[in-house]
Parts: structure tokens; C-alpha cells; sequence
């Protein structure tokens, strides 16, 4: 065995080359089309966005999210926004999905996602216009939680942000509000396992579905709030599989014994959770806040932080731009990235 023969590796990707965004294209910033490869050999790729006329290094922010979406959705709109603010920024598609390489398709992982975060990060360190010192992560959605999760490991990241954050290993393994019992969670076991058999037998791997379509009038007001954003013209993107057929029906398999967010409460760099106060999720970031809590002494600084937006919803974080608090976000990574 050599160092020689573990070279880390970088696959060509197909790459689209036109603005396939859903939202407006910037004229405050530069945008290109990046890739880099994880700890797991896969090669993610991102849109890159940097501040017109920039010099200098600059503190940057790597994007993703939501669970389910692909860069050309929230996270692009997260990222374009903070790069007309001064930072230098990508926004990635996670492995397995959108542009981005490996196989088989459509899959989820806690510990690929949460690792796709400090790839990020190890591409944003090789740049020389990066500031290796003042780099900062945004996930939103279910990327919220693997976001904390990369901060809780990865020292390098020196602010994190999430928003309208979910622990997607906490409600696959517990359903929505912790309402799933211990025979509910074996009867879904039961159900992965026999899928996983199908699956093998089959010789290909069955879609679990995106966002439900049609929906049906019984439908609870996030459902419809989801099918508002990525089933209409608002959100929906080709590639995006919460538009379209979604991850593959096993993926919730690891998230009921592989527990996100164990260790969040060892995060000693800056943390900002923003949710919405009408969210359905908010008890994701209002019990993640106070994990992340649990070691501060009353005196002491704190950087730890929990911003609740009035009269917002879960997606209303996505794409209203007079909803999101961006001054707020700005001013969070400006005292801890500038």
C-alpha cells in the first residue's frame, strides 16, 4: 500500500451550462459552475457566486438544502444573495443528486450528507481568494440538521446557519411530532426490509415519491405549502426530487438508528438557527437551541442563536425574499466570518 495509490480523485460532470435557476440571475455578482470531490470519493457540484469587482480574500459560505431539492432552487437563492452581501459563496448539490456524481441515484445518508458539508468546506480552502479562517455554512431544511451536525464535527467551520431546519433522523425515526410509537417504527422497519428484498430482486431501486400529486383536500397546510412551492411554477426545477420522484423508498434506513445532532451541545463556534413561528417544524430548532445551549454558564459570552420570524411559515424561508431575515443573517456571519 502506497499514498500513491489513494490519490483522491475528481469525476467529470455534465454540467448544465445555461441559467436553469428559479429565481433572477444577479447582476451584482459573478456565477460559474465548480466541482469537488468528498470524503467518500463522489464529486458534488456547486454554483459558485462572488461579489463583482471583489478583491482580495474574501469569508465565504457554502449552501445546500433543502432535503430533497437541488441548488438551482433555495440554496442558489440563499447563496446569489449573500455573495451581493460580500461573501464568497457556492451553493451544492449533495452527493447522489441534482449534478452532482454517485451511485446508485437518489440517495440519503446522515454521515454522506453531513460529510458533503466539510467537502464544501475543504473546496472553499484550496481557493485563493477565500479567507481560510472565516468560513461559514447555511443548510436549510433538512439540510439545517446536517449542517449542525458538520458544525458539531468539523472545528473548520466557524458560523453555521440553519434554517427552517428539520432533524431528518428524528422524524423518521419518531414521525412528525414524536407521535410514532415503538410498534409504528417496527412496522416501518418491516416495510424498508421488505422493500430492500424487492429492490435486490428487481434489479433496480423503487422511487419513494416527491412531494404528493394531486394533492388531496385533506391535505395539513405544510403539505399543501410544499406542493405550493415545488410543484408549481414558484419552485419546481427537473432535476429537483421533492418536483418529481423523490429519494429512493429505503433511504429513511440509516436516519432511525443513526441519530443526528448527538453532539451539538460540543459546538464552541457560532451557531444561528432561524425558523418561522407559524412552522409546522419549528420544535426542531426550538429543541436543537436548547441542546445547543446546554453548556453555557449565564455570564459567560454566547454564541449561540435562535430567530424566530412573526407570522412565517416553513417554505415561506425558501424564496420570500421580504420574509427571510436577511439583515439579520448578514450581521451574524459579519461578526463571526468579517
Amino acid at each position: 500500500m502506497s499514498n500513491n495509490d489513494n490519490k483522491i480523485v475528481t469525476e467529470k460532470l455534465e454540467l448544465s451550462t445555461e441559467w436553469d435557476k428559479t429565481f433572477p440571475k444577479s447582476e451584482k455578482v459573478d456565477h460559474s459552475k465548480v466541482t469537488f470531490p468528498n470524503r467518500y470519493g463522489i464529486t458534488l457540484a456547486a454554483d459558485l457566486y462572488i461579489p463583482k469587482n471583489s478583491k482580495g480574500k474574501l469569508p465565504a459560505i457554502a449552501v445546500s438544502g433543502p432535503f430533497g431539492a437541488v441548488k438551482e432552487q433555495v440554496s442558489g437563492r440563499y447563496a446569489q444573495e449573500m455573495a451581493e452581501r460580500g461573501f464568497l459563496t457556492i451553493a451544492f448539490d449533495p452527493s447522489f443528486t441534482g449534478e452532482s456524481g454517485g451511485t446508485p441515484r437518489y440517495v440519503a445518508s446522515p454521515d454522506i450528507n453531513t460529510e458533503d458539508f466539510s467537502a464544501a468546506v475543504d473546496y472553499l480552502l484550496t481557493r485563493d481568494d477565500v479567507n481560510s479562517d472565516r468560513i461559514g455554512i447555511i443548510g436549510i431544511c433538512g439540510w439545517g440538521g446536517f449542517a449542525v451536525n458538520a458544525a458539531a464535527n468539523d472545528p473548520r467551520i466557524k458560523a453555521t446557519l440553519a434554517s427552517t431546519m428539520y432533524d431528518m433522523s428524528r422524524v423518521n425515526a419518531n414521525g412528525y411530532f414524536d407521535a410514532s410509537t415503538p410498534d409504528e417504527r417496527h412496522a416501518l422497519r418491516e416495510r424498508l426490509a421488505t422493500q430492500r428484498t424487492a429492490d435486490i430482486r428487481n434489479g433496480y431501486y423503487t422511487l419513494g415519491g416527491g412531494v404528493v400529486d394531486p394533492l388531496p383536500a385533506d391535505a395539513p397546510q405544510f403539505v399543501k405549502d410544499y406542493y405550493d412551492y415545488y410543484k408549481t411554477a414558484r419552485g419546481y426545477h427537473p432535476r429537483s426530487l421533492n418536483s418529481n420522484g423523490g429519494f429512493n423508498a429505503t433511504s429513511p434506513i440509516p436516519f432511525i438508528n443513526l441519530p443526528l445532532l448527538t453532539y451539538a451541545n460540543e459546538i464552541r463556534n457560532a451557531v444561528m438557527l432561524v425558523h418561522g413561528e407559524k412552522a409546522h417544524s419549528l420544535y426542531f430548532s426550538n429543541d436543537t437551541y436548547k441542546k445547543l445551549m446546554e453548556n453555557w454558564k449565564p455570564g459567560t459570552p454566547n454564541n449561540k442563536l435562535l430567530y424566530v420570524v412573526p407570522g412565517a411559515s416553513h417554505t415561506d424561508l425558501y424564496d420570500e425574499m421580504d420574509v427571510i431575515p436577511f439583515n439579520e443573517i448578514e450581521k451574524f456571519f459579519d461578526e463571526y466570518l468579517k
